[in-house]
């Protein structure tokens, strides 16, 4: 596949869109999960022109910003469905296995390699959560615009036409990866990957870098100044003395297990020391990504959702892998058909099977809450809701409006004389009869 040739690359454009709408199809019937009410919320309370202002006050959403102001218009356009968000995730979803495929143009990489990797990332399940999951819509944005601004990087350095120009595009789209999440930091440490792999002298590059740097430390310390009002400071989710030292070398780990170790072991057995330059590539590129992630105190390991970035480099070691398979079985024309195939299998089924059937669990107490909710008028007191009481209260409003007054305080339910419902695993078919009348009873 050439560059710039696009009735060639239109194929692989389409093939790839097609993997990720195989992989992610049953993802569009999901219902909404917990956050993704406070992403609507915020996009309402944010995205009209006039709260901007209480946007860049916000030490928290404004570093979210451009998900906010999707959300906001996806509502205004088209309405704020489960079906109609789960498609704009799988649209960005699509876009950002372009940007992967885009990576060609990169020679250290080069075209075949990254139509593998592409095609891999498409369908890959380890980092589902940022697909299948709305609220997450940042994790889409800020690889968007991170990886685009990369590539910027790489046109800068691949000293092609119109360099300059590429630069500022770069520049720009690194302030919409900031505002979209704090971990858009990382094309900075990216971008001195790329220079050292080009072989480029730290005089040629490094005072470029220069504006990117002050931009990320600018972020920083204004993250940090405001640590006081920002809620993951002060919930104890994020905390600068974590013990990254064990997040990152666990998640990479996780990330790795089981085709990159595979790819890895075949590479290594077959001593492919032509991998190698784009392998170290690959290593850095897990490393930077998921160091900003492994800041988290509330898991040994990130999320899925957070693997989204890292997992490109992920994807280049299997591409590898790929390719070098089939050169060493050339003689076994179907053996490479039959490796795709059950890779493909095995993200797919793992997505449609397990990963849905958990997806459809943590939507399940929100999903009773509104159906509850949907049916009621008047007083509604809560007991073992799973998630933030402030879920709850949005869920409600969303569904009922002002016809359903929810209280999670005893005291209170009792002096409104409130309809108890209870959404313990155990108790949530009795909560849905008491809905209807059947059962259940007031305090």
């Amino acid at each position: 596949m050439q560059t710039r040739k696009l009735p060639r690359a239109w194929p692989v454009l389409a093939a790839t869109a097609v993997l990720c709408l195989l992989a992610y199809w049953r993802a569009l019937s999901l219902p909404l999960i917990s956050d993704d009410y406070l992403q609507i919320q915020l996009g309402r309370d944010y995205g009209p022109m006039t709260h901007w202002r209480d946007l860049a006050r916000d030490a928290l959403y404004r570093c979210r910003a451009t998900s906010i102001l999707i959300t906001y218009w996806t509502e205004r356009l088209f309405s704020a469905t489960p079906l109609v968000l789960n498609v704009s995730s799988l649209l960005l979803h699509v876009l950002n296995t372009w940007l992967v495929l885009a990576l060609g143009y990169w020679r250290i990489i080069g075209w075949r390699v990254a139509a593998v990797a592409a095609c891999f990332f498409a369908v890959y399940q380890g980092h589902q959560e940022a697909v299948m999951w709305y609220a997450a819509l940042p994790e889409l944005l800020v690889f968007l615009f991170t990886v685009a601004s990369f590539l910027c990087w790489i046109a800068w350095l691949q000293k092609e036409q119109w360099r300059e120009v590429w630069y500022a595009a770069g520049l720009a789209l690194y302030i919409l990866a900031l505002l979209s999440k704090e971990s858009g930091v990382v094309v900075g440490p990216l971008m001195a990957v790329a220079a050292i792999a080009h072989g480029r002298r730290l005089r040629e590059w490094w005072w470029r870098t220069l504006p990117f740097a002050a931009l990320a430390l600018a972020d920083f310390l204004t993250i940090y100044a405001a640590r006081a009002n920002h809620l993951h400071f002060q919930d104890g989710t994020f905390s600068l003395s974590a013990p990254f030292w064990i997040v990152v070398p666990v998640s990479v780990g996780r990330l790795l297990w089981i085709w990159g170790l595979i790819s890895l072991c075949a590479l290594f057995h077959w001593r492919e020391h032509k991998w190698l330059r784009m392998l170290c590539v690959a290593a850095a590129w897990i490393v930077i990504t998921l160091l900003p992630y492994s800041f988290l105190t509330y898991m040994p390991r990130v999320p899925s959702r957070h693997a989204y970035f890292a997992s490109v480099g992920l994807a280049l070691i299997i591409a590898a892998g790929a390719l070098s398979f089939r050169e060493h079985f050339r003689a076994l024309p179907w053996a490479a058909a039959a490796l795709a195939t059950v890779l493909l299998a095995h993200q797919c089924v793992t997505l449609w099977v397990r990963k849905h059937r958990q997806f459809l669990e943590r939507a399940a107490p929100t999903e009773q809450l509104a159906e509850l909710a949907g049916r009621h008028n008047g007083p509604l007191y809560l007991e073992c809701f799973p998630y933030d009481g402030s879920i709850a209260v949005l869920v409600v409003k969303m569904t009922s409006g002002d016809r359903v007054q929810l209280t999670l305080d005893a005291r209170e339910a009792r002096r409104m004389n409130a309809t108890r419902i209870n959404l313990c695993a155990p108790q949530r078919d009795a909560a849905r009869a008491a809905s209807a009348g059947t059962t259940g009873g007031q305090l």
